[in-house]
C-alpha cells in the first residue's frame, strides 16, 4: 500500500539527511525518500543501508531517488525516477516485483507518457516554486485541476513543490491522491501528525461523498 504522506530527505550532507530520516521516522512518517543524488554510489550505498537499519525499526517505507540498482542490492522499498535517463519500463527489470517505482512529471504531456509505463505513483508539479533558478514552471491549484481533469488513471497522483500545511486542503480538493513534502516537515518534524490528520480527514470526506 502506497502512503498518502511522502517526506522527502533534504540535508547539506549524506549525514545530514540520515538526521532528518529518523527525525521524521521518529514523528510518525510512513514512507520517506532518501535523496542523495551528487555522492558516489560507494557513499550512497553506505548510508542506504543504515537507512533502512532506521525505516525497519519503524516500520516506514524506504524509497532510493534515482539509484535503481543500489535499491535493487539493499533491497529498498522501492525507487524513485526523477534525474534518472533510464525509462520507467527499463528499470522495472531491474527491481524486483515487490519494490515500488514511481516518477516526476512536470507537465500534462510528461504525465501522460510516463503513465504508460509500469509505474506505482506519479509525483506531477511543482505546486510552486520558491527557486527563482529553477526554470519549471509552477501548476498551482489550476493546474492540477485542469491535469486531474485530463488524465483517466487509476495510478495515484502526489503533489510537490513547496507546499504547505495551509495549502494542503485546496491541493486535495483537485482530486490529488497525496503529498510529497520537503521543506514543511524539515523545518518542523511535529508538523508530519498533521498532514497526516489533514489526509485523513480528506479521505474520510470522500468515502462518506462515495457512499
Amino acid at each position: 500500500m502506497i502512503a498518502k504522506l511522502h517526506y522527502l530527505t533534504q540535508g547539506n550532507s549524506p549525514q545530514e539527511h540520515l538526521d532528518h530520516l529518523q527525525k521524521a521516522c521518529t514523528s510518525g512518517a510512513e514512507w520517506v525518500q532518501l535523496r542523495l543524488n551528487h555522492f558516489s554510489d560507494k557513499k550512497v550505498l553506505k548510508y542506504a543501508e543504515e537507512a533502512r537499519e532506521i525505516t525497519e525499526h519503524f516500520q516506514t517505507r524506504l524509497i532510493l531517488q534515482d539509484h535503481y540498482k543500489i535499491a535493487k542490492q539493499m533491497k529498498a522499498d522501492g525507487v524513485h525516477l526523477e534525474n534518472t535517463i533510464a525509462s520507467p519500463s527499463s528499470v522495472r527489470k531491474h527491481l524486483y516485483p515487490w519494490q515500488f517505482m514511481g516518477a516526476t512529471a512536470h507537465h500534462l504531456t510528461e504525465a501522460e507518457k510516463l503513465l504508460l509505463q509500469e509505474l506505482d505513483y506519479l509525483y506531477v508539479g511543482p505546486f510552486q516554486n520558491t527557486n527563482s533558478e529553477s526554470s519549471t514552471k509552477p501548476l498551482g491549484l489550476e493546474g492540477y485541476t485542469l491535469i486531474l481533469e485530463a488524465l483517466s488513471t487509476a495510478t495515484p497522483l502526489f503533489a510537490f513543490g513547496d507546499i504547505q500545511l495551509e495549502d494542503v486542503n485546496e491541493i486535495l480538493a483537485t482530486g490529488i491522491s497525496g503529498l510529497a513534502i520537503d521543506k514543511a516537515i524539515s523545518n518542523d518534524f511535529n508538523s508530519i501528525r498533521v498532514f497526516h490528520e489533514l489526509l485523513q480527514a480528506s479521505s474520510t470526506q470522500e468515502q462518506r461523498h462515495y457512499f
